[in-house]
This record gives C-alpha cells, structure tokens and sequence, in this order.
C-alpha cells in the first residue's frame, strides 16, 4: 500500500505541473500576440529606413561619411548579446549563449572581446567567463524606442571613443512560435554602402544630402538596435509558449503512464487480498 501511496503523490504532483505549465502558455500566447503584431509593423519602417540610408550613401563622396563608419583593424571586439530574464524558454537563451562564445572563441579568437548583455541569463552565463561591461536587464520591464535608444547612443560613443573596433549584435529573429533564427548583425562600423548604377539623382536634398545622412545614421542604428530587441521578445513568448505546450503534453502522459501504473498496481492488491481470505478459509475448512 505504500507503494500505492507513492505514486499518488507523484499522479498530483503531475496533475499540479501540468496546471502550471498550461497557464505558462496561454500567458505566453497572449503576450506573444501583442509583440509579435509590434514587430511585423516595425519591420517596413527598418527596412525604408535602411534602404533610404543606402540610397542616400552611395551618392555620397568616400570622404563625407560619417565617423560611425571608420573602418579601423579589429583588436577589440563588444559583443551584445540579447537574451530573456527568465528561463522556461527552451533552447533560446543557449542558442545565444553559443554563437556569443562561438564568436570570442572561433571567429575572434586572439583579440579583445567584451559582453554587452541585454537580458539577464546571458549576463549569468557569460560573466564567468567573460567580461560583461554592462548588463540592461531592465530595457525589458519598459520596452520603448527611447529606453533602446539610451543604449544605442552608449553603442556608438564607445565606438567613436575607440573603445572598441568592431560591434556586434546577437539575436533571435522572431519567423514565427516555433521558429526562432539566431542573427549576427553587424553594429558598427557601419557597412560600407555599395554604389547603386539606378539610384535617382532627380531629388532636391535641404539642407543636404551629408547633413540627412548624418541625421539618418544614428537614427538608423537606434532603429536597428530596437528591432533586434524586439525580434527577441516576441521570439522569447514563442519559445516559452511552445516549450510549455510541449511540457504540457509530456506531463499528460506521464500522468496517463502513472494512473495506468496506479491501477495495476492496485489491482493487483486487490487480488492479493482476495487470495488471502480464500487461503484462509480454505485453511479452516480443513
């Protein structure tokens, strides 16, 4: 009887988990609308923006571009590693976690290369063995352009300063609630712009081309900067809503395994007991 008891307990236990992980889910499922609506509609506006910069840029003279597209030789790398502040999200934060040291141990290996984190987990995991310079967990408890725009603007200042040579971003790119793609984006320098032979020339720039360049750029990067964190936290609810659906069925048939177990096990009490009482009154029949 025991044993009956034990796996009682452990039939509750199961029944409690899988409440929890359902509720996990259908919070997630709500949340996931919401951001993933947020950024489908941001992606046209990055992507206008961007194709203007280029548009802009190859019209420009090698010699008027901005400092955020110096191109100096790479010794010292900033790495910024956008991850969630909570687990129960599947392989999402590892998936980061991965390329950010397959970048400082492969592709890097021998320079400088220092952590941004945005997102507690990576922050966790890479400061012991890396240098994490700042950790801005808190951008996802007020997910805003100007609070990503605060960071952007620390972006490029280290990079203008010399800091560092290279910047660059990495990411889960939302496809959808199952799908998530890791990115590696290029921060800064800025990619060199390729000349277009069908740009139009037929435009009137005021007060110039250069000075709308120079007002695009950090623009443009904020917007970048913004999008990849956005594409992470839509990316996050989908991999929590699909881990926990998931946990949820798993749960479902342990606890059918364990009920199976349950009633087998107390079948088999039964007939015991029933044995019992024959042997007995067969032993005083005779």
């Amino acid at each position: 009887m025991a044993n009956l008891k034990e796996i009682r307990n452990r039939i509750t236990s199961v029944k409690s988990t899988m409440q929890i992980t359902s509720a996990m889910k259908m919070v997630s499922a709500a949340k996931l609308k919401k951001a993933q609506d947020a950024i489908t509609a941001m992606r046209p506006y990055a992507n206008k923006l961007t194709e203007l910069l280029q548009s802009l840029s190859a019209t420009l003279d090698a010699d008027s571009g901005s400092k955020l597209a110096d191109q100096r030789e790479v010794n010292k790398v900033l790495i910024v590693a956008i991850t969630s502040n909570r687990g129960l999200c599947g392989a999402f934060n590892s998936n980061i976690i991965k390329q950010s040291k397959n970048l400082i141990n492969n592709v890097y290996a021998g320079k400088q290369v220092d952590v941004f984190a945005i997102g507690k987990k990576g922050k966790d995991i890479l400061s012991k063995t890396n240098t994490v310079i700042e950790n801005r967990s808190d951008v996802f408890d007020d997910l805003t352009f100007d609070n990503v725009a605060e960071i952007a603007e620390k972006l490029m200042g280290l990079f203008e300063d010399g800091s560092y040579d290279k910047i660059e971003i990495v990411y889960n790119k939302f496809k959808n609630a199952a799908t998530q793609i890791v990115m590696t984006e290029q921060f800064l320098p800025i990619v060199p712009m390729e000349s277009e032979a069908n740009v139009q020339q037929d435009y009137i720039f005021e007060p110039s081309k250069e000075e709308i360049v120079e007002e695009l750029i950090p623009k443009s990067l904020k917007t970048q900067l913004y999008k990849g964190i956005r594409d992470s936290f839509a990316s996050e609810h989908g991999a929590r809503m699909t881990a926990m659906h998931k946990a949820t069925d798993n749960a479902g048939e342990l606890r059918d395994s364990l009920t199976l177990t349950y009633n087998k096990a107390r079948q088999a009490a039964i007939t015991n007991e029933i044995l019992e009482i024959v042997g007995g009154a067969e032993a005083l029949n005779n």
